[in-house]
């Protein structure tokens, strides 16, 4: 059977979308399956991530820092406190309000997971001049900026 859905499709600028989303794709597979050995899912490694980095960050912080809802975190949060990679302690100021703090098996995944995250990066870039990584870091700078002004044109329509 010979299909032609990517017939229309063939064009540079294509090809280098589907390279993209290849490349991302892998790298988001390969992080995942390192960080799951942790027993962590990925999202629990970035509240992980962020608490070590801002100790005793409220609940509501926590959510806005990951871009989703309080209640989203409220069950993340519970599940990695009875995991014993948390613990909640009641504000001194305000009972209504827990600070999250990490514990040191939470410590101790963070430690990991920023040990697998460098070996991405540096895999990531492995055989690049530092002239090739400053043209690349340019065009993700350009590649950006035209979704930026893609976001724009479309809000300016829709008003």
């Amino acid at each position: 059977m010979n299909c032609d859905f990517h017939d229309n499709m063939d064009t540079r600028n294509h090809e280098l979308v589907e390279k993209y989303f290849m490349a991302n794709k892998l790298h988001r597979m390969y992080l995942e399956r390192e960080l799951n050995k942790s027993g962590v899912y990925r999202s629990q490694h970035q509240i992980l991530m962020f608490i070590s980095r801002c100790p005793n960050a409220s609940q509501k912080e926590i959510a806005n820092r990951q871009h989703v809802s309080t209640a989203t975190i409220a069950v993340s949060l519970k599940k990695m406190e009875k995991g014993g990679y948390i613990s909640r302690v009641a504000d001194k100021d305000d009972n209504r309000f827990n600070q999250i703090c990490i514990t040191p098996k939470g410590q101790a995944v963070v430690e990991g997971s920023e040990k697998i995250f460098k070996k991405v990066e540096n895999a990531l870039f492995a055989g690049f001049t530092d002239e090739e990584l400053d043209q690349f870091e340019g065009f993700l700078d350009k590649v950006r900026l035209n979704l930026e002004y893609l976001f724009q044109e479309s809000d300016t329509k829709t008003e």
